[in-house]
């Protein structure tokens, strides 16, 4: 078989091997979750808990072009496919349901999903995401603008199954920005 038709991963086209380029795949387990809120909106604690950076998954984090199609005048054989715009998804954090201390303390990211979706007050943020390697070191980033709740639900409550029960927060956002560190 010739060697152009052999699909060896190890190898660029410059003939170096990935290892020799640095190029080692990232680790998705090691990542960390940052909110940025515009004002403080709660004064009697900090803005942010430590229970609010950790979560035990977190999806959504794309973007496509959306496109129009657009038919040629006697043009049978194609329709042109035009981009639109950018669309995103929807930044999905799961964590599980923390058990929190006596003390009534009520943080700014609780705080934001609570009133957007008990009051219907919508007040933004920006989220930072960041992957980071195995000594702590950040190696990839997504900056999330102006995000604001669109979901909150519980996983199922189910007496015949000993689990976890997982809080899912989904995030609606204005545009994201991918950062390589």
């Amino acid at each position: 078989m010739p060697e152009s038709l052999i699909n060896d991963s190890s190898h660029s086209s410059s003939g170096l091997s990935t290892a020799m380029l640095g190029g080692t795949p990232a680790l998705s387990f090691r990542f960390s979750v940052t909110f940025f809120f515009p004002i403080r909106i709660n004064f009697s604690f900090p803005d942010l808990m430590p229970w609010d950076m950790s979560f035990q998954k977190v999806s959504g984090i794309g973007a496509k072009i959306s496109t129009h199609k657009l038919n040629e005048g006697g043009e049978n054989l194609f329709v042109h496919r035009l981009p639109d715009r950018v669309e995103y998804e929807n930044l999905v954090l799961e964590r599980g349901l923390l058990k929190l201390p006596p003390v009534p303390i009520i943080s700014s990211l609780h705080s934001m999903f609570r009133n957007a979706m008990e009051q219907f007050e919508i007040k933004p943020c920006d989220v930072l995401v960041v992957l980071h390697e195995k000594a702590g070191i950040p190696i990839s980033a997504w900056r999330f603008r102006n995000a604001f709740p669109v979901q909150w639900k519980l996983s199922d409550l189910d007496a015949n199954e000993e689990s976890i029960v997982i809080e899912h927060m989904e995030l609606a956002y204005q545009n994201m920005w991918s950062m390589r560190i």
